[in-house]
C-alpha cells in the first residue's frame, strides 16, 4: 500500500469557547463529545457543554447543568441566561449563556469561577435523574440472572 493510503484519520474539531477548559483548569476538567458538542466535566459532575455550531445557531455558548429549583437564582447572577431551545419548548435543566449576547464572555467566566468554587448549583451527577424504579427494577433483574445462573449451575452439576 503506497504512503498515504489505507487509513483515514479523523481530524477533530476544535473545543468551542477553549478559553472556558482555561478558566477552570485548576479543578482538572475533563472532555467528551456529546451531542456534536464537547461536555465538561469536574470529577464525577457534568458542570458545561460548549457549542458553537455553524447551522442552528441559537443555542451556541456554554450550557450550564443546573436544575430548575437554581434557576432564579443564576438568572440574578446572569440576566441573560436561558433555557436550551434545541431540546423543545419549556424550561429544562440545561440552560445557555448565549454566545451571541454582548456579555457572553464575561459570563461564561464568572459561570467557571462559581465551577472552581464547587458551587452546588452548577454540576449534575450524570444518571442521577432516573427514578428509584428504575433503578431498583435493574437490580430485580440483575437478582434474577444470578438466581437463575445458580438453578442452571446447580442442574450441570447433579447430571
Amino acid at each position: 500500500m503506497p504512503d498515504g493510503e489505507g487509513y483515514a484519520v479523523k481530524k477533530r474539531k476544535p473545543v468551542p469557547h477553549e478559553f472556558v477548559l482555561d478558566a477552570i483548569s485548576s479543578v482538572s476538567p475533563w472532555t467528551r463529545p456529546m451531542f456534536g458538542c464537547v461536555a465538561v466535566y469536574v470529577q464525577e459532575k457534568i458542570v458545561l457543554i460548549l457549542r458553537d455550531k455553524q447551522d442552528n445557531t441559537t443555542d451556541n455558548g456554554v450550557w450550564l447543568a443546573t436544575t430548575s429549583e437554581h434557576h432564579e437564582s443564576l438568572r440574578r447572577e446572569f440576566p441573560n441566561m436561558r433555557s436550551i431551545q434545541v431540546l423543545g419548548s419549556g424550561v429544562t435543566g440545561w440552560q445557555v449563556l448565549p454566545a451571541d449576547e454582548g456579555d457572553f464572555e464575561g459570563a461564561a467566566l464568572r459561570a467557571c469561577e462559581l465551577v472552581v468554587a464547587g458551587d452546588p448549583r452548577i454540576g449534575k451527577v450524570p444518571g442521577t435523574k432516573r427514578s428509584a424504579r428504575t433503578g431498583s427494577g435493574k437490580k430485580e433483574k440483575a437478582l434474577k440472572r444470578a438466581k437463575k445462573t445458580k438453578r442452571t449451575a446447580g442442574k450441570r452439576s447433579r447430571q
